[in-house]
Parts: C-alpha cells; sequence; structure tokens
C-alpha cells in the first residue's frame, strides 16, 4: 500500500513539474530544420534495380510533361502574334532552354521520333503498340549505366491542328506552303486529335536517376506551428 502511494506522488509531483513549465521556457536548437534536412541529405539510402525503373519513369514524365507544357504556352504566344509564320520555328520543344536545363539535370537526353515527322531527322520505324495513346510508359536498363524512358505523343490540344490537320480544313493552304518551304518532306499532317503522333524518347544516365530518386524521396521537414 505504502508503494502504491509513493508511485501516485511521485506521478502527481512529474506532472505537476510539467504544468509549471510554459511554452515560452523550451529552448529548440536554432536553425533545427536546416539541420535536420542536411543530416539527411548526408544519409546513404540503398536504391534497389527496381527503384531506379521507377524512378526513370517518374523522371522520363516529368522532362517531357515539361516540354509539352512549355510547347503549347510558347506556340499559344506565337500563333497569337504572328500566326503559322511566327510559331513554326518554335515547334521544337526538346530545344527550349528549360528543357535543356532539366536534361543537364537528370543527365538525360530527350527526342521525339516519328513515322511521319515533319523534320525528317526525326523518322523513326515504330511499331503500332507504341503509338498506342493508352501506352504505359515504357522503361528499361541497357546496362548499368543507361536507362530509357518512351511515351506517346498524343495530340490533345486544337492548337496543334494549325500545323498538323488535315491541309484546306485546319490548315490554310497558304500557311501549309509555309510549312513545305521550311519542311520540304513534311509528313506531319492529316491528324486528328487525340491521335498518337510519335513518341518521346528519353536516355538517362544513372547518376542522373539515382539522384532524381532521392529528391523525391526525401523527407520533407515541415515547419515548426508556432508556440503561442
Amino acid at each position: 500500500m505504502s508503494y502504491l502511494f509513493r508511485s501516485l506522488a511521485g506521478f502527481l509531483l512529474l506532472s505537476a513539474l510539467l504544468a509549471s513549465c510554459r511554452p515560452d521556457q523550451i529552448e529548440h536548437i536554432k536553425d533545427g530544420k536546416k539541420i535536420a534536412i542536411t543530416l539527411d541529405k548526408m544519409v546513404v539510402k540503398r536504391i534497389l534495380p527496381a527503384d531506379l525503373l521507377r524512378a526513370t519513369r517518374w523522371a522520363g514524365d516529368s522532362l517531357t510533361r515539361h516540354a509539352d507544357r512549355e510547347l503549347r504556352r510558347v506556340l499559344s504566344e506565337k500563333l497569337q502574334a504572328g500566326g503559322v509564320a511566327a510559331a513554326l520555328p518554335y515547334c521544337r520543344p526538346e530545344t527550349f532552354a528549360s528543357v535543356d536545363t532539366l536534361e543537364r539535370t537528370m543527365q538525360a537526353t530527350a527526342q521525339r521520333r516519328s513515322a511521319r515527322p515533319r523534320n525528317a531527322a526525326n523518322r523513326a520505324s515504330l511499331t503500332a503498340t507504341a503509338l498506342q495513346p493508352d501506352t504505359v510508359r515504357r522503361v528499361a536498363r541497357l546496362n548499368g549505366d543507361v536507362f530509357t524512358y518512351q511515351r506517346p505523343i498524343v495530340l490533345d490540344d486544337a492548337l496543334c491542328l494549325r500545323c498538323h490537320g488535315e491541309v484546306g480544313k485546319d490548315i490554310s493552304t497558304t500557311d501549309y506552303a509555309l510549312v513545305k518551304k521550311e519542311y520540304p518532306q513534311d509528313q506531319a499532317t492529316g491528324y486528328r486529335l487525340g491521335q498518337a503522333m510519335g513518341i518521346w524518347q528519353v536516355t538517362l544516365q544513372r547518376a542522373g536517376v539515382a539522384e532524381f530518386y532521392t529528391m523525391k524521396t526525401r523527407k520533407i521537414v515541415k515547419p515548426r506551428k508556432p508556440l503561442f
């Protein structure tokens, strides 16, 4: 019985001491959030082969989606400003500065390929499966240091019909004359909304894939809530 009273008394004393501590009396480590982030970066993370393939898909999606968004933004501006003549030189998102920056960060090279290209240099033999709009992204590891990513390029914006739709209907004969002058071997017309025009192909180095995986899976330290 005496033991029970002593335990109860000790508990009550500890509770009283904790209750007496005000929030402003708690000392926090200076720059604790920055220190936690730095320490997390220093932790050596084990990355499995399956993780690298998953990161290849993440990186490929991130890079090509950014390129597609930039292409739509730039073409919209150029078409509004000067029509097809102004937009035609910019239908090459793989050459945009912001895309190049991402490529260097990810140690990647992105290219567009098509069986019916506008630029003959982008011609490639593609299977029907590769061009299915709902095809799951294809990722592979060619060797210990090189990964590949592939997905279809789908014409999902009516804006693109101004240069890639049906001549005489979506594309004026005057505008198509400009296209043929710039690209004499053009085959990239006659497309409809929802149709695959080609594929994105991305080659990535292991170091870039591993770094992207680390960044994507790194624990984010949430800001500390004010004490009062």
